[in-house]
């Protein structure tokens, strides 16, 4: 039932933006592993939409960073590429590094592995991938979030957290693609 309120809400905020199509879920939980998935469509050509993507810094909620400022942010768009975060003297995160860019047949794919957040000091794998298709006149963008570990970790329980927190980044970058501002 969570999945289904969820899903509606990013719906209704992916409407706003003359979305097409929305779908968010915790497609997979146990103890030690959970993969979240997030589908939407946005009146922006793909191309639009990997540009944002790449200014991470433009459309990250600021309360979802170390520094609490997502001016600080970067992602270097290429395999080894970092999406790290400095501030400060001396200050920084590697929040994850690009381990694939691709593009085949107009569909464009970004991959990097990292424990987002407060995952980051339990050691779990994270793998995040974005998918930017031609869907009409627009995109069509999928992010999956995968991440597994120790079963004593608990990620099952973290897992409905780590959903809202994505359904808000995946929501700011179609806001910011399509009409150029993430609010």
């Amino acid at each position: 039932m969570r999945r289904d309120v969820l899903a509606g809400m990013l719906a209704l905020v992916l409407a706003g933006l003359g979305a097409a199509k929305a779908r968010a879920e915790v497609a997979s939980v146990q103890p030690g592993a959970f993969l979240v998935q997030i589908e939407g469509a946005v009146n922006a050509t793909p191309d639009q939409v990997w540009r944002a993507l790449g200014h991470v810094e433009r459309w990250w909620s600021p309360e979802h960073t170390y520094s609490g400022d997502a001016r600080r942010l970067r992602l270097d768009v290429r395999a080894g590429g970092c999406f790290c975060e400095r501030w400060g003297q001396g200050q920084s995160v590697e929040h994850a590094r690009v381990v694939l860019v691709m593009e085949h047949e107009g569909v464009r794919t970004i991959r990097l592995n990292g424990a987002l957040g407060p995952l980051q000091e339990m050691g779990p794998s994270g793998v995040l991938t974005f998918t930017i298709s031609p869907d009409g006149a627009g995109a069509s963008v999928a992010l999956s979030y995968r991440v597994s570990g120790d079963a004593g970790l608990g990620l099952d329980q973290l897992a409905p957290l780590v959903d809202q927190v994505l359904m808000e980044q995946f929501a700011r970058l179609l806001r910011y693609a399509g009409a150029g501002a993430p609010n």
